[in-house]
């Protein structure tokens, strides 16, 4: 069986987010086809899109023995478990999981865009993601995470003062 190294996203901002992001990598890493490697620390973010309560977002890198569709699916799931529901465009949610990168592979598909298609325009991922993976490059481009995070202003994107890791490093 091939693993394949990925990068998510993980963010709430309805209920008790922190638990729910706790919960989500909790639940991810059960799955027999996922190990939780690494999380960043949470942070405190202002939404994208309609008027609504700050962000608590993360990213976490795992190992995956799923296609990345099936790792899709796996994401979209758990979303569900935690009450997920698909209101309007960037709307306010219990849980949002994005697969931002896959390998270094580069998909195409209705479904799925990897790399995640706007997450090098955004503070919010590549703050957290820039701590666990500064080295991982864009498979088209070659910029490491580090490089695009540092071409970003934080944009109100700061440590959650409540938050301890979401998962133990390894």
């Amino acid at each position: 069986m091939t693993v394949h190294p990925c990068a998510i996203a993980l963010g709430s901002n309805l209920g008790d987010s922190l638990a729910i992001l706790r919960g989500a990598i909790a639940k991810l890493d059960q799955h027999p086809d996922v190990t939780v490697v690494d999380c960043s620390r949470v942070y405190r973010t202002a939404p994208v899109g309609p008027p609504q309560p700050d962000y608590l977002n993360a990213c976490a890198l795992l190992q995956s023995g799923l296609a990345a569709a099936d790792l899709l699916q796996l994401l979209l799931k758990v979303e569900a478990q935690f009450g997920r529901e698909r209101r309007e465009r960037w709307g306010a949610r219990r849980l949002d999981l994005d697969l931002l990168l896959f390998d270094d592979q580069i998909i195409a598909t209705a479904q799925l865009e990897v790399p995640h298609p706007r997450m090098w325009e955004r503070a919010f991922v590549l703050v957290p993601l820039a701590e666990i993976a500064p080295d991982w490059p864009h498979p088209q481009s070659g910029a490491t995470v580090a490089d695009m995070r540092a071409t970003l202003a934080d944009q109100d994107v700061v440590p959650y003062a409540a938050s301890q890791a979401l998962w133990p490093s390894t």
